[in-house]
């Protein structure tokens, strides 16, 4: 079983395409994108077609998407991360749904994947907000280690569209070969991870890494026909596509 997943109600048009073709939808809390109408949308559309919502938090940076890093303290991220769920979550309410997990944005993603602070500061937030939720992150890294260490489920997050560094992190988007743009290649990255708990990377060393959902993102131009063939892919292998759910001990 395996998840797959999708950055959504960030204000590109494929949202609707792609819904059905995913099983978790980490959805904009109006930080970095989106609005609250975006997100009774993209709600909305995510129940249609029975889809695990997720909360999708950001640095408060519209302008830059948030994809650049920003000096908080650990009561500002922890607020940051409080102010987006509190959001969100009253939102689905009203849609008729529920959240499931919480997986950060962009430079806030990246800073709690390789600083233990960020990563405590915001599984923090997310645990005490609701014990319940799924904490997504990239595999293996602090983010996963510290919801651990408070109590939260977790996913370990590898990446459909983008290459790795030697280290296990994602390679730089300003950085030549970041992100892959041929569907062979992302194929074949997926089922490498899925199948041998292993990712070659962009130096061509295979690392190890536990894959639970897979992400797609929602603004890649090749959004569309990556996610269909990734789930073309997925089902000829027999491999049953499913949204995480709590540890509930």
């Amino acid at each position: 079983m395996i998840d797959l997943n999708c950055d959504l109600g960030e204000g590109f048009p494929d949202d609707a395409a792609l819904m059905p073709l995913i099983s978790s939808a980490n959805i904009a809390c109006g930080y970095h994108a989106g609005d609250q109408d975006t997100m009774h949308r993209t709600i909305a559309l995510a129940l249609e077609h029975r889809v695990a919502i997720g909360a999708h938090p950001g640095f408060a940076d519209k302008a830059n998407f948030g994809r650049l890093p920003m000096d908080l303290s650990p009561q500002q991220v922890y607020q940051l991360i409080l102010e987006q769920l509190i959001l969100i979550a009253t939102i689905a309410k009203e849609e008729g749904g529920i959240l499931n997990h919480v997986k950060p944005h962009g430079a806030l993603y990246n800073r709690a994947a390789q600083s233990p602070e960020w990563a405590q500061t915001i599984a923090k937030a997310v645990y005490d907000f609701d014990a319940n939720l799924i904490l997504f992150g990239l595999s293996g890294s602090h983010s996963i280690r510290a919801a651990k260490h408070v109590g939260l489920s977790t996913a370990n997050e590898v990446f459909a569209d983008r290459s790795y560094q030697a280290n296990g992190t994602l390679t730089p988007r300003h950085q030549v070969g970041a992100l892959i743009q041929d569907t062979h290649l992302c194929i074949a990255q997926v089922t490498q991870m899925i199948e041998q708990g292993s990712v070659t990377t962009i130096t061509g060393q295979n690392i190890p890494l536990q894959a639970d959902t897979i992400c797609l993102h929602g603004d890649g131009m090749h959004a569309i026909s990556f996610a269909q063939a990734i789930r073309h892919a997925l089902e000829a292998k027999k491999i049953v596509i499913q949204a995480p759910r709590p540890n509930k001990d």
